[in-house]
């Protein structure tokens, strides 16, 4: 049985303890108790833990009683895949470095660069950014971006930064490492960790410290997790009923909605809207302060409903998320653990209902392999839906026509087509590779479909 250790006997500082004190948190979660202390001491960690038990205080409370010891420039870096989650992790460690007025800058793309590069340049203590902006500073700046003395290196969602398969940051993470001193800590965390820890091996002089809750790929047990079995074409139909007999029952409810493309998170979320519901979305063709408007809203509880693409299904940390929606199933079984882990977070529960057609079978069975749940099934009336079906997909055709009118992502295409010209790389070269990555997903699917045999649901 693990021994109870309070934040006194981890090792940290009475600044920090009573701070933590007037927060009111008052024990450390398990990530915390196993992190902190080899962090304090210099090792490299490599920490697993489920969604919502605290990772990032995990990393930030010894990296601020280190900079507390020895305040200079530019001490940490942090990098992570989401812009959002850069914003959050900012926030966070401006919450818990109050008592020495820690200075955080946050790089990420969709805001002004001149402003960040002038940022830099003031040396703040704690740098968060997403790898592409961070590197396009580096590779535009003449004199280069100084980081040549920080302390500490975090990597946060690290099996999403460093999956070479599913991830785009490989060339710019190379660019961020070689400028970074051999000399460092490196910390690295993740709910989803345990695929990449051969990829990690070399970022750290010293053989890291690794720690992993048991079952460091399930969910937590109090998420309620269910599904709809469906065919395809009712599928917009049934989101719509389960939306309102939720909010109807529960009107204080908020539920995130998760989908796949940014062009489906946009119908969806104006399908919402023609149905009567007050919702707001987030997707990567949103501009920057768009997107934090959209989360601020959900947030402060100023909309109930949140349709969003897998931008926001990594460590943001909304309290108060009731239900989460699949209104896709994700090919990858990590990708489903963070999406539901935006529910039933620090102890509190929570509910996770998936919309499952024929084809997507095969992709339940294998997240119930990896989470080692079973979903249920999630009961509803299949009349009522059919009354409401016949409007629906109308409204939804003239979203979509109306978009198509609008060019809607046309213009992202041929501004990203653009930037790989000018960089003298070739955008159909470029687009065959995306291709080959995507056939490497398709074969790995295969993999885990004849490892799951006969398509069937399971039972509960």
């Amino acid at each position: 049985m693990e021994t109870k250790l309070t934040f006194k006997e981890l090792g940290l500082s009475e600044w920090i303890l009573n701070h933590l004190k007037s927060l009111g948190f008052n024990k450390p979660t398990p990530v915390q108790r196993n992190c902190i202390t080899p962090i304090l001491s210099g090792e490299g960690c490599m920490g697993c833990s489920k969604t919502g038990t605290g990772k990032t205080a995990a990393f930030a409370l010894p990296i601020l009683q280190k900079l507390s010891e020895d305040p200079y420039g530019i001490y940490c870096l942090v990098l992570t895949p989401t812009r959002e989650l850069a914003y959050q992790i900012s926030e966070q460690f401006a919450l818990l470095g109050k008592p020495i007025n820690v200075r955080t800058t946050v790089v990420v793309g969709g805001m002004d660069s001149l402003e960040q590069a002038a940022e830099l340049k003031r040396k703040p203590h704690i740098v968060i950014a997403t790898p592409g902006r961070l590197a396009d500073h580096i590779r535009n700046s003449e004199n280069g971006v100084n980081f040549r003395k920080i302390k500490f290196l975090v990597l946060d969602e690290a099996d999403r930064l460093l999956d070479r398969l599913d991830g785009d940051f490989g060339d710019d993470l190379d660019v961020i490492f070689n400028i970074l001193p051999k000399k460092r800590q490196t910390l690295l965390f993740s709910a989803t960790l345990t695929d990449t820890l051969k990829e990690v091996q070399d970022l750290n002089a010293k053989k890291p410290f690794v720690w992993s809750e048991p079952k460091t790929v399930s969910t937590v047990d109090e998420l309620d997790q269910r599904y709809v079995l469906i065919p395809e074409h009712v599928k917009d139909g049934y989101l719509v009923f389960i939306c309102n007999s939720i909010l109807e029952s529960s009107p204080n409810h908020s539920i995130m909605i998760f989908t796949k493309t940014c062009k489906n998170c946009q119908i969806i979320a104006m399908l919402l809207r023609s149905a009567g519901f007050d919702c707001t979305s987030l997707h990567s063709l949103m501009s920057q302060r768009s997107r934090l408007d959209s989360l601020s809203k959900f947030k402060s509880s100023g909309t109930r409903l949140l349709i969003a693409t897998d931008v926001a299904a990594r460590g943001l940390d909304i309290p108060l998320v009731q239900t989460v929606i699949n209104h896709n199933i994700p090919g990858a079984p990590k990708t489903y653990i963070h999406r539901v882990g935006r529910t039933a977070r620090a102890g509190r529960s929570g509910m996770s209902i998936s919309l499952v057609t024929q084809f997507d079978i095969h992709r339940v069975q294998a997240i119930e392999e990896v989470i080692n749940t079973k979903l249920k099934d999630y009961e509803v009336e299949e009349n009522a839906v059919l009354k409401i079906l016949t409007k629906v997909n109308v409204m939804r055709r003239e979203i979509e026509i109306k978009l198509e009118e609008n060019d809607f992502g046309e213009r992202r295409k041929l501004n990203k087509r653009k930037a790989i010209m000018r960089e003298g790389r070739d955008p159909d070269e470029e687009k065959k590779q995306e291709k080959r990555l995507k056939f490497e997903r398709r074969k790995r699917e295969r993999k885990l479909r004849m490892k799951q045999g006969p398509n069937k649901m399971s039972s509960t």
